[in-house]
């Protein structure tokens, strides 16, 4: 017969299972990676945000440059028909010399004078609007402004001095629109061109062509 001291009805204890030390679990390791990759994203949204901006702006800019230089030479090309028309009118002032002007009877004085006068307007219609002529005479050749077609003595004036003026030439802002026609002087003992017409732009280069 057993005896009843000899045998435990209490079951044995179960060992407690080995987890991660410090109670750190699979989210608490998960955590910081996730934070990591957080902060990478907002930063590149943030750099997207940033160029988008930029982009933005920069197109506005371009779009107020090129609007203010739309309206500043809209008028080229007619400003640009009408130079033959001042180019009518000097040529017709010229055509009576103030010698013979001073004889001319009182209906061709007063046909000058209206002549004169109507000039006189054109210009400064023109000039309100940007067009300024270009009259070189006694200056140093610019290539830039001047188109020189033939090369004389200069009587005495230094070598690429603008001697005479054929034609005057206009600007509208800071644009050529059309190159003054120039005689230069050579200069004493020298057969070489016109100063500076062998450098930078060709004479006549920076003619707008765009409108």
């Amino acid at each position: 017969m057993t005896d009843p001291s000899d045998t435990d009805p209490r079951p044995e204890p179960l060992a407690p299972e080995e987890g991660p030390p410090d109670g750190e679990g699979p989210a608490d390791r998960a955590a910081p990676d996730a934070l990591a990759a957080l902060q990478a994203e907002l930063a590149e949204v943030k750099d997207k945000a940033l160029r988008a901006m930029a982009d933005a702006e920069n197109t506005r800019r371009r779009a107020e440059r090129e609007k203010a230089e739309a309206q500043k030479f809209a008028i080229t090309r007619f400003a640009r028909d009408l130079l033959s028309v001042a180019d009518n009118f000097r040529r017709a002032l010229a055509a009576l010399p103030e010698a013979e002007r001073a004889g001319a009877s009182e209906g061709v004085k007063t046909l000058f004078v209206g002549v004169e006068m109507i000039e006189r307007e054109l210009a400064a219609v023109l000039e309100r609007h940007g067009v300024r002529s270009v009259d070189p005479k006694g200056e140093k050749f610019d290539p830039n402004l001047h188109q020189a077609v033939s090369e004389v003595p200069g009587n005495g004036a230094p070598a690429g001095t603008v001697v005479d003026v054929f034609q005057t030439g206009y600007v509208i802002e800071d644009r050529l629109l059309r190159p003054a026609m120039v005689t230069v002087s050579r200069g004493v003992g020298s057969t070489a061109g016109p100063s500076g017409a062998g450098e930078g732009p060709q004479p006549g280069s920076t003619i707008d062509t765009k409108a």
